[in-house]
């Protein structure tokens, strides 16, 4: 799995030769998910790295991608790998916050009213098109996403563990969706874009639906649990154990500085993401199988951790600017520690 993430380049970076992967049971339970996924999904392995490292960093996740790119296919198949409970909403304009969160329902033979848990008392939350409701429920997920709890009727109930919002939508412009606010695209910590696949892993899928694949069986598609939560938890007190020197971290502050003040940028990279650009990369760090993290890490994992959280401004889109060219940029000009 470990050789899948992406550089700002879109490549891999290189591992020394030196370097050996030291051992950890968790980190080769983890490893089987690629194996696992390519089962049911076809030829996205760098998305499947991505969402490991989401889970051990505890952070949720924006899939971005047309229609009928396997998004739904591949949290559901990721969430039986791991054993983990799963739960999907479809988000339409109909939506209310109480679907989602759950609400209070009286209780005719007891006459009192019983808190009615919704579809996000689960360990792996499916906002499916979360994009396609409208703002008031889409901030139902805030409290949520932040504070792992939920509050109905002055009462805060807490998530189980782990919990993580795993949120697919289509792209903005296409009709029918409602972009989201600035707040609750600063709680993704990463936002994969999927693409669509290739032509011989496109002629793959073909064939295996020709065969008899069925995506809502993955019993039959042969999917097991190859790891657990506890394998998660492991996972996670090893990353955070990746030792992260003063330089790469004032390297992470200057590549978030930069995007605050470049010209043609509404609104920079907040210090969360500082944070979370911290933890992916310690996180990648450590299925690399180092015990420490490297400028080469920092840039492979800042496209998914940073690109969302910049907003540039109206005019300069007009001239073509994005967010992903303005990191590069940032990446390109930020002094690289020795």
């Amino acid at each position: 799995m470990p050789d899948t993430a992406p550089s700002s380049e879109g490549t891999p970076p290189p591992a020394p030769a030196s370097e050996a992967p030291a051992a950890s049971s968790a980190r080769d339970a983890l490893g089987r998910l690629r194996t696992e996924v390519g089962k049911a999904v076809v030829g996205q392995d760098p998305i499947v790295t991505g969402l490991v490292i989401a889970l051990l960093c505890r952070g949720h996740v924006l899939l971005e991608g047309v229609p009928g790119t396997a998004k739904t296919l591949l949290v559901r198949t990721l969430g039986a790998s791991l054993g983990l409970d799963t739960s999907r909403v479809q988000f339409t304009p109909d939506l209310m916050p109480g679907d989602v969160t759950g609400s209070l329902v009286y209780d005719a033979r007891t006459a009192a009213f019983s808190f009615r848990e919704g579809p996000i008392f689960t360990n792996l939350l499916l906002a499916d098109e979360i994009n396609r409701t409208p703002p008031k429920t889409q901030s139902a997920l805030l409290e949520a996403m932040e504070e792992r709890q939920v509050t109905v009727d002055g009462e805060a109930r807490a998530l189980p563990a782990p919990f993580l919002v795993l949120a697919t939508q289509n792209p903005v412009e296409y009709e029918g969706t409602y972009p989201l606010p600035e707040a609750q695209l600063d709680r993704f910590m990463l936002k994969l874009p999927v693409a669509l696949p290739d032509r011989d892993s496109e002629t793959d899928v073909l064939r295996r639906h020709a065969a008899g694949f069925d995506p809502r069986d993955l019993a039959a598609a042969g999917v097991t649990a190859v790891a657990s939560a506890e394998d998660l938890e492991q996972g996670r007190r090893e990353s955070a154990q990746v030792e992260i020197s003063d330089d790469v971290l004032r390297y992470i502050v200057d590549i978030c500085r930069a995007t605050r003040e470049a010209p043609s940028v509404a609104l920079g990279v907040s210090p969360r993401g500082a944070t979370a650009l911290m933890a992916t990369s310690r996180a990648w760090a450590w299925m690399r199988g180092r015990t420490y993290v490297a400028p080469d890490d920092v840039k492979a994992l800042a496209a998914w951790t940073l690109a969302h959280r910049i907003q540039v401004r109206a005019e300069a889109e007009l001239e073509g600017v994005t967010a992903t060219s303005v990191l590069t940029s940032v990446l390109a000009t930020v002094p690289v520690p020795r």
